[in-house]
């Protein structure tokens, strides 16, 4: 009688929502075996029974040979008595016990889907909610585990007899595919317009809604993880007005293109950017324009004012390619732009009766359906550096995927920044980072990250013991995290030391060495008091040095002074012993009355907390050089800065500024200081000379770039270390970044740079977990301790 065997397999990762339960049925039906296949909250258990080869062969490429959105962990499995009986079924999900397995994020309409969704003979031919296990919502629409129709917003959906069919046939692609509908039992899309709003008499919504965009209408459309707001992107008087609505300032909107061929005129496309564009994520990918591109007035200047970048993705979900218009459809706007549906600073909307009432002020009408979102999820940003991605927001399409941790952690909650405010979570060797949250300043925000933080306990299994937050003893998120502690230790972590340990996660270093970290930023609470955003630190994840740092200057009235550049290049040129000659732009920019006052108060030091910033050196030079007197966003001063150094670019640019470096005394008994005086008078100097804009713009990119790499090398002297991580928010800008990994990697050099975390505050929270774990001990609420210490001396 021929042997049998009998194994029971369990599999832990993205194994559910994407075909894998299907896969494995179609697997161990090819190799002859019985069995039975679940879904748990651990992941997919399967037991297997027949000859041992083939029980062999059904194992051994099991994670290789996985669906193509599946993400395997891994695969255990062990001998079990043999049971008997015939054939193999797919048995119900089985629900209790620890959540061990992972929720897919929400992924991009498949190219199968698009088929159908085209095809006038299909069932599904233009149906707004068309997906299959290949594709479509999953994470904003997860109530809990394991992932099951069920626990889904659609569970109030009954299926049609058609889609039960898909629905329980193996063979189908659509088999167990939560979301899965047709129009017979899905979603149903509304237009609503008016006030107050009414349902407008469409016989298809989505068309009344192209000829609304097309007729200059601001539109508020229902996406995967809450509201867009929606406008024809040529249409400069719908851009103008959707700008003033949204009170955005000079902040660039988004573009939605049908296609490629509608923009690859008016940006540079390499392979990096193609793929991210057409992958399943459809991420915002930031495109560098090409000069002197015309618009052909498919862009309003208004979409993009003073930027060097236009924020460019494809369609994601059916309703986009509906609005976009499939082939044969009357001609619509061919750009769209997509911006998240809120006022500036607030949480982006998702509930349906919120976005009637939030956003009645913004939107001329709602495109809007009736299957909720349970998790808001905003666009992710990325932009391609070196021809590597640079993660800039982390939200849809990539969470909730963990990130594997080079140390095991307790289970911990890390509460993030207030400023693009990502929490992470982790336990083990894994951390979940969450969705972009936003600024932590707007109450709705807060309730947005509490409800998140509990979504993500629910779905992780992980009940934080150890909490972690900055230092800052201002910051929101830090008081959200210490009045809920309830006798949990609190550690606080200095914001520096959190953007170097993200990259050192991010990278799977262990620790054992210390790394030289340039963490250059706007704004970070000091363990002086001050604001320091200008850090060299050796740094490993127990403990850091502050090695070096940008000379200090006032910052005069705090954000007054990031709103008005021309107020932080008076301040440096004051602590540089320069003249406020009324003939440099920044001195002209300042109103006669606001000049005196600031003169006074820099003599009296009123209201002026000392920084070390490199963000707020680059709004001075913006400034100085007359790029940018008025920031109507974060950064804003800084990207313009950077636009024009793109457009000065070349070998004039090098050697024109340098720092001056004080080295803490003969035995490194204080940090080295890099003075930017000199600098600031080589740049007045050029602008008295006429120099254009673009090479004050582009030497002074150089000049910051020799600094991080005389800075290493001193570093490297004196402390023997060889790797440098570059982080924090000012090394999104690629000019600076790229200068400054060119240059450390000709010094012999391994450079570590941000892929997949943020280098700025929406990854300060991974960095946090990381601090927090190897912190020599965990204090209790309220202790405010540094992990490891610092250490003042070079």
């Amino acid at each position: 009688m021929e042997a049998v065997q009998r194994r029971r397999v369990v599999v832990r990762g993205v194994v559910q929502g994407v075909g894998f339960r299907p896969y494995v049925y179609t697997r161990a039906t090819g190799l002859g075996l019985a069995g039975h296949v679940t879904n748990t909250p651990e992941g997919v258990v399967a037991e297997v029974e027949g000859a041992p080869a083939a029980v062999s062969a059904f194992c051994e490429r099991l994670a290789a040979d996985a669906p193509p959105l599946a993400v395997v962990d891994a695969v255990d499995h062990c001998e079990v008595p043999v049971a008997g009986g015939a054939g193999f079924t797919i048995v119900a999900s089985r629900s209790g016990g620890p959540a061990r397995t992972l929720v897919s994020p929400d992924v991009a309409t498949c190219a199968d889907c698009l088929a159908e969704l085209a095809d006038p003979a299909d069932r599904r031919h233009r149906h707004p909610f068309i997906t299959c296990t290949h594709c479509g919502p999953r994470f904003t629409i997860v109530t809990g585990l394991p992932y099951d129709r069920v626990h889904t917003t659609m569970a109030r959906f009954p299926l049609c007899p058609d889609c039960a069919r898909e629905y329980a046939d193996p063979a189908d692609r659509r088999f167990h595919a939560q979301p899965v509908a047709c129009p017979a039992c899905g979603p149903r899309l509304r237009l609503l317009a008016g006030s107050p709003p009414r349902e407008v008499a469409y016989a298809d919504p989505v068309a009344g809604a192209r000829r609304l965009l097309a007729d200059g209408a601001i539109l508020a459309v229902k996406g995967l993880g809450g509201y867009h707001l929606a406008c024809d992107a040529g249409h400069a008087g719908a851009v103008a007005e959707l700008r003033r609505r949204k009170a955005r300032g000079d902040k660039p909107f988004a573009l939605m293109a049908r296609d490629l061929a509608d923009i690859e005129h008016l940006v540079h496309l390499g392979p990096a950017e193609r793929e991210l564009l057409n992958g399943p994520v459809r991420p915002i990918v930031l495109l560098r324009r090409r000069p002197g591109a015309a618009a052909e007035e498919l862009v309003a200047d208004a979409v993009a004012p003073g930027g060097p970048d236009l924020g460019v993705m494809l369609p994601y979900t059916p309703v986009h390619h509906l609005l976009l218009g499939l082939p044969g459809d009357p001609p619509g706007p061919r750009l769209l732009v997509m911006t998240s549906g809120n006022l500036s600073g607030e949480p982006i909307v998702t509930d349906d009766t919120e976005a009637l009432d939030r956003l009645a002020r913004l939107a001329d009408g709602w495109l809007t359906h009736d299957r909720p979102i349970h998790v808001p999820c905003d666009d992710s940003v990325v932009r391609v550096c070196d021809g590597e991605v640079l993660t800039l927001r982390r939200s849809r399409g990539y969470a909730p995927l963990p990130l594997d941790l080079p140390l095991p952690v307790p289970a911990a909650l890390a509460a993030g920044g207030d400023l693009k405010n990502a929490f992470c979570l982790g336990e083990g060797r894994k951390a979940w980072l969450s969705a972009h949250i936003g600024d932590m300043d707007d109450l709705a925000t807060q309730y947005a990250f509490e409800r998140a933080e509990q979504q993500l306990e629910s779905i992780t299994g992980v009940r934080p013991g150890l909490l972690a937050a900055d230092r800052h003893p201002g910051y929101r998120s830090g008081r959200l995290v210490r009045d809920r502690a309830a006798g949990r230790p609190v550690v606080g972590v200095q914001h520096h030391h959190a953007h170097l340990a993200s990259a050192m996660a991010e990278h799977g270093l262990d620790g054992a060495r210390r790394v030289i970290g340039v963490a250059f930023d706007g704004t970070g609470y000091g363990d002086d008091g001050a604001v320091w955003g200008g850090e060299v630190l050796l740094a490993d994840y127990a403990g850091y040095t502050r090695f070096a740092h940008l000379a200090y200057v006032p910052l005069p009235g705090g954000d007054a002074a990031v709103h008005r550049p021309y107020r932080m290049a008076l301040s440096h040129l004051r602590a540089a012993g320069l003249d406020w000659d009324p003939d440099l732009p920044c001195t002209e920019a300042c109103p006669p009355d606001e000049l005196r006052l600031l003169r006074r108060q820099l003599e009296r030091e009123l209201h002026c907390v000392p920084t070390s910033s490199m963000g707020r050196l680059f709004d001075a030079v913006s400034s100085l050089a007359g790029v940018c007197q008025h920031a109507g966003y974060e950064a804003q001063a800084a990207i313009e800065l950077e636009s024009a150094a793109l457009a000065g670019s070349g070998t004039e640019a090098d050697g024109g500024y340098a720092f001056a470096l004080h080295l803490g005394g003969p035995r490194g008994e204080s940090p080295v200081t890099a003075d930017p005086a000199p600098v600031l008078a080589a740049v007045v100097a050029d602008v008295r000379a006429g120099t254009t804009r673009a090479l004050i713009a582009a030497r002074f990119h150089a000049a910051v770039a020799d600094l991080v790499c005389t800075q290493a090398v001193l570093a490297r002297e004196r402390h023997a270390l060889d790797t440098v991580a570059l982080t924090g928010g000012v090394f999104a800008n690629t000019v600076l970044s790229s200068a400054c990994a060119r240059g450390l990697r000709e010094r012999g050099f391994t450079v570590l740079r941000h892929h997949r975390v943020p280098p700025n505050d929406g990854g300060l929270a991974l960095g946090q977990l990381m601090v927090a774990a190897c912190a020599p001990h965990h204090p209790q609420q309220g202790e405010g301790h540094v992990p490891g210490g610092t250490r003042q001396s070079a």
